[in-house]
């Protein structure tokens, strides 16, 4: 009886620490940020939950939005460019530059979206503001991986510490 009492004690307090601990997510994203100075170009892929950016979309834009291979529209791409537009800001050797979307692609339940920055002869600095899913989840982190032929550095943005500055050479 005692043996009895214990296990479903046991139970009792372990169950809710253990349903906790499983349905806790984690908001994060990466961006891989690579200079290629032989084609004079800065390459950009972010990788980003695909439900929590439908989540975001929906909530700005349309509750109608969907990402999905088989059932988005170009109106959804539409909103997706123009949000990824609005929160992933960056200034190379201290100018603004423009993204140029490449496209993207479903990776299970991630998406892989690509971009370009054109005629970077010389990269001597790079600020990165990457303020994606910080209006829906507060404690979204971005994670940048920023290569160069010469060095490889990291940054976590987070929504109190949005920008990012690296200086090379």
């Amino acid at each position: 009886m005692n043996m009895k009492f214990f296990k479903t004690t046991l139970v009792l307090i372990l169950f809710p620490i253990l349903i906790s601990s499983i349905s806790h997510k984690f908001y994060v994203s990466t961006t891989n940020v690579e200079y290629v100075p032989e084609m004079q170009t800065i390459q950009i892929i972010s990788k980003i939950f695909v439900e929590d950016l439908e989540k975001v979309l929906q909530e700005r834009y349309s509750h109608l939005i969907v990402l999905n291979p088989k059932k988005e529209t170009k109106t959804d791409i539409n909103y997706l460019k123009k949000y990824v537009n609005q929160k992933l800001k960056i200034n190379v050797n201290n100018k603004p530059v423009e993204l140029i979307y490449i496209g993207k692609e479903y990776d299970i339940d991630i998406v892989n979206m690509y971009f370009e920055i054109k005629n970077i002869s010389e990269l001597t600095s790079i600020e990165i503001k990457n303020k994606i899913l910080f209006d829906m989840f507060p404690e979204q982190q971005n994670i940048i991986h920023m290569i160069t032929p010469d060095a490889n550095r990291n940054m976590i943005l987070d929504k109190n510490h949005p920008y990012g500055l690296l200086k090379f050479n």
